[in-house]
Parts: C-alpha cells; structure tokens; sequence
C-alpha cells in the first residue's frame, strides 16, 4: 500500500511538470516505478501510463496541433519504437537500469547542447529523427529532452509543441504496447498497475494547461535539468546495489 500511496502521488506531480514541460514524467516516475514493482515491470508499466499521459495532452490541446508534423514523425517513429522495445526485453535488469540512469544524466548537456545551436528541421527531417529517437524511446523508455528541441526547431511552442510532441509520442508508445503485449510482457497485473498510475498523471496534465502560459521559459529548462539529474543518479544507485 505504501508503495502504491508513493507511485500515486508522485505520479500527480509528474503529470503537472509534463503538462506544463511538455515532457517529463518518464523521467519522474520511472525511478519510483523502478523502486516499487522492478524495471522488467516498471517499463512495460510505463508504456501504459505513457499512453494515457499522453492521450491527456492532446485533448486538453487538439485544436493545437501540427498533423504534417505528427504523422512525418510517427511514420519512423512506430517502427523504430517497435524495434527497439523488442530489444529492450532481451536485456538483463540491472543493464536496463544502467543505460536509463546514464541516458537521463548525459542529456542534461546534450539538450543543452541542441538547444544552443539554433537548428531549424525542416518537416522531411522528422521521418529519420522518427526512427532514431523511437528506437531510444523503446529501449530507455523516454526521449523527451530529445523531442523537445527536435520539435522546437521545427517551429513548434508553447501549446502547439505540446500536443503536437504527444500526439506523435502516442503512435511511438502504442508500437510499444503491441510489441510487450505479444511478448508476454504485459499481462493484466501490469496492464490494472499501468492504468490506476496513468490515470494520476491525466490528472496531473489537465491541471497543467493553466500554468502553460505563465512560467518563463528557462525555469521549465533548469526543472528539466533537476528532473534528469535526480532521475539518473537514483537509476544508477540502483543498478550498483543491485
């Protein structure tokens, strides 16, 4: 119970900061998922509550968003998410735990990186950046420090990149879906955990729309960075206890 209690308030928060970021609660409630049910169970988890954290977004910003945009990115995205969530099954625990802790804290610098050179992607770009990142999302759960240059190079802000990034995110994350599900790696216990947790973080989202509008750009960029940082050091911790 004391697992779940934590899993569910965590979860809340995590849907207000990726309501408002755009991205996030991956990299928020993964750690704890992780804690409370182990990674073989957090990911397949995740992948439902990423689902519905995302289907929150887009109906709290459909009229938002960029359809060329979405489907040029999904159009890589879905097979590249499928791969590499099949690869993901095949690693051992304690290595999963290893390259999520390190994704999270080498992309700390690296969006700082992207973010500083200004690149402008043109629509033909997010086919190929598709498939790259959705096979990254598929082995490490999350690339949201990722899109969130790749879309906002391509021109999109504010309420626009938001439910464009999760419109586009939900096909990567559906691939997902089917390639646990035909691998055994969600049964119905994981699908009920995915569902209540999810539902915390649609929550969390619709009460982040208000707050879209008002907070200043390079305090969402340093809460991402503490988000990643926390994220990654406690993923690690893991791996070296284990």
């Amino acid at each position: 119970m004391m697992a779940y209690a934590l899993v569910l308030a965590v979860g809340t928060f995590a849907g207000l900061v990726s309501g408002i970021v755009g991205t996030g609660a991956t990299i928020i409630l993964l750690p704890v998922l992780v804690i409370a049910f182990g990674p073989q169970s957090a990911i397949p988890i995740m992948a439902i509550v990423a689902l519905m954290s995302n289907f929150a977004k887009i109906t709290s910003w459909w009229r938002d968003i960029d359809w060329r945009a979405c489907g040029a990115y999904a159009l890589g995205g879905i097979p590249g998410g499928a791969l590499g969530a099949r690869t993901m099954l095949s690693l051992p625990p304690q290595l999963v735990d290893i390259a999520l802790g390190s994704f999270f804290l080498i992309m700390i610098p690296g969006r700082r990186w992207l973010a500083a050179r200004s690149y402008k992607v043109p629509l033909i770009a997010l086919v190929p950046a598709g498939v790259a990142i959705g096979f990254l999302t598929g082995i490490v759960v999350s690339t949201g420090p990722i899109t969130v240059p790749l879309f906002s190079a391509y021109g999109l802000m504010k309420g626009a990149f938001i439910a464009t990034e999760a419109a586009a995110s939900l096909a990567v994350y559906a691939a997902k879906v089917v390639v646990f599900r035909s691998f055994g790696a969600l049964p119905l216990d994981v699908i009920a955990k995915g569902a209540i947790t999810g539902s915390t973080l649609m929550a969390g989202a619709f009460i982040a729309r208000r707050f879209v509008l008002t907070m200043p750009a390079e305090r969402f960029r340093h809460l991402m960075d503490g988000v990643l940082l926390l994220s990654g050091v406690a993923l690690l911790a893991l791996a070296l206890r284990g």
